[in-house]
C-alpha cells in the first residue's frame, strides 16, 4: 500500500506547485510501482522561445503512429511581481523560475502527474489501474516556466520590494512557445484525426486561452478543449470578483498584444467571453470544463490578494459565484461539457486530471441517504448517496473523447468524498506530506 500512496506524492506538490517536484527525494521514484510514463521523448528547443529567467524553452514529443494527439499545457502557478516571479514566493509563485532541464521528462512532475499523458489512471489498493482514451496517442508536451498561464508576450521588470535584490527582467514569453510549439507540431503531425488540447491549473487556463492559436495551427479533423481547473470567468466591469486579477494580468503579460488577435466573438473588455469565441468560432468541437466547487487553490490566486476579509470561506463564496455565471454561460452553447464535483480533499479540492481519479467523480444527484436502512449499505459511515449516475472521470472523458457527448453534471454540495474511508486515509497521508 505504501508504494501505491506515495505515487501521489511525486507530483502533488499543490498547483501553483505542481512544477515542483524537485523539491521531493528522488529515491521515491524507486517505490512507485505503477502511474509513471517510461516514454522515449524528443527535445525540441526553437529560436526565438524562451523561459522566465532568458534561459531556452524546451519542449517535448513523443510518437506512437497513432492518428491523434495530445496537446498537454503544463500547470504551476502565475506570477506578475518580484517574490512570485524569482520563486522566493515558493509554491504561491510560478513553476521553474530556473527554466527547463534537459532531463525534465524523467523529473517527477513531467513522469507522473498526468493520467492522461500516461495514457491510464494508475490506481490504489483495491482499485485497479485503468487505461484512458488517450492510450497510445501522440503527445506534445509544454512545460511551464514563464509564470503567464503560455499566452503571455512581455517582457517585465519587476522590483524586489524588500531592497535585498536588483530588479528582476522577467520574459512572459508564454505566447511565443506555445504558437512555436503548435507550429512544429503540425510539421510532425500533418494529418490529425482528433486533437486534444489539455492543461490543469495554470495549464487549464492557457487551454481556453490558446486553444484557438493551437487548433488553427495544426488543424485537426476533429478538435477536443479540456479545461482542468484552469476557469476564465466572466468579468466585463470591476462589479465582476474577477476583474482585479484580470486587469493585473492583462498589463503584466501584455494580453492586449495576444487576444487581439482572436476575432470578434470575443471581447477585449472581458476575458470571460473567450468561453463564448471557441464555441462559436469552432462549433463542432467538443469542449468542457472541470474543476471543483469546493478548489481552495485557484480560487485563492483569484480573489485572495484582491478582497477582504480573504478567509477560505469568503474565498470560496467569491468562486462559488463566478463558477455558477461560469456554468451558466456554458449551458448556451451546445458544443460545450462540464463535469464539476463538489470537492475531494485532497490538493485542496484543486484539479480533477491529475495523480489518481480516486475522488475524481460527479453525481448530480448527490443527497442525504433518504432511508433508515441505506445506513446499513457499506460504507457505514457515509450518509451522501448518489440518486442519479455515478459518474467517475474516465467514463466521463470516454464519453467525451470517444463518443462525442455532451455531459453535463453541476454536483450539488455533499459530504461524500469527505466521509469515505479510503479518502480519510489517503488525504491526510498525501497532504501531510506537502505540509498542507
Amino acid at each position: 500500500m505504501k508504494r501505491h500512496l506515495l505515487l501521489g506524492l511525486l507530483a502533488l506538490v499543490a498547483s501553483p506547485g505542481l512544477a515542483r517536484g524537485e523539491v521531493l527525494l528522488p529515491a521515491i521514484i524507486d517505490l512507485v510501482v505503477d502511474g509513471g510514463n517510461t516514454y522515449p521523448w524528443q527535445k525540441v528547443q526553437l529560436p526565438g522561445t524562451k523561459c522566465g529567467n532568458g534561459s531556452q524553452y524546451k519542449f517535448f514529443v513523443h510518437k506512437t503512429g497513432s492518428p491523434n494527439v495530445l496537446f498537454l499545457l503544463e500547470g504551476g502557478g502565475a506570477c506578475w511581481d518580484y517574490d512570485t516571479c524569482s520563486g522566493r514566493a515558493g509554491v504561491l509563485g510560478a513553476a521553474n523560475p530556473n527554466g527547463i532541464a534537459d532531463d525534465y521528462m524523467q523529473q517527477i512532475t513531467a513522469k507522473y502527474v498526468s493520467p492522461l499523458v500516461n495514457g491510464a489512471d494508475p490506481g490504489l489498493p483495491g482499485r485497479s489501474r485503468t487505461d484512458l482514451v488517450t492510450k497510445g496517442w501522440n503527445i506534445v508536451y509544454l512545460p511551464y516556466c514563464t509564470g503567464d498561464v503560455h499566452v503571455g508576450n512581455n517582457a517585465a521588470t519587476y522590483v524586489d520590494q524588500t531592497g535585498a535584490n536588483p530588479p528582476l527582467t522577467w520574459h512572459h514569453a508564454g505566447y511565443t512557445n506555445t504558437l512555436a510549439a503548435a507550429n512544429y507540431a503540425k510539421t510532425q503531425f500533418p494529418s490529425v484525426q482528433k486533437l486534444l488540447v489539455t492543461g490543469y491549473s495554470a495549464g487549464g487556463a492557457a487551454t481556453s486561452s490558446a486553444y484557438y492559436f493551437i487548433r488553427r495551427a495544426i488543424n485537426p479533423a476533429k478538435g477536443y478543449l479540456l479545461n482542468d481547473s484552469g476557469p476564465i470567468h466572466l468579468a466585463p466591469n470591476i462589479t465582476f470578483d474577477s476583474r482585479p486579477l484580470h486587469d493585473t494580468i492583462r498589463q503584466s503579460w501584455n494580453l492586449n498584444s495576444v487576444f487581439s488577435l482572436l476575432p470578434a466573438s470575443f471581447s477585449q473588455g472581458d476575458f470571460g467571453t473567450i468561453n463564448r469565441m471557441v464555441a462559436r468560432e469552432f462549433p463542432n468541437d467538443q469542449l468542457a470544463y472541470t474543476g471543483y466547487l469546493r478548489d481552495y487553490n485557484y480560487s485563492r490566486f483569484s480573489y485572495e490578494r484582491f478582497y477582504s476579509p480573504n478567509d477560505k470561506e469568503s474565498v470560496l463564496s467569491h468562486w462559488k459565484k463566478d463558477q455558477d455565471r461560469l456554468v451558466a454561460e456554458l449551458n448556451l452553447y451546445p458544443n460545450f461539457s462540464y463535469f464539476i464535483p463538489y470537492e475531494r480533499p485532497i490538493n485542496a479540492s484543486h484539479c480533477s486530471t491529475i495523480i489518481t481519479f480516486v475522488g475524481s467523480h460527479a453525481c448530480q444527484k448527490m443527497e442525504k441517504k433518504r432511508y433508515p436502512w441505506e445506513y446499513l449499505e457499506w460504507p457505514f459511515v457515509q450518509s451522501y448517496k448518489c440518486y442519479s449516475e455515478f459518474v467517475t472521470m474516465d467514463v466521463f472523458l470516454k464519453r467525451f473523447v470517444n463518443e462525442n457527448q455532451r455531459v453535463r453534471i453541476y454536483e450539488p454540495p455533499n459530504g461524500y468524498n469527505a466521509e469515505d474511508p479510503g479518502m480519510s486515509v489517503l488525504a491526510p497521508l498525501l497532504n501531510g506530506a506537502l505540509g498542507g
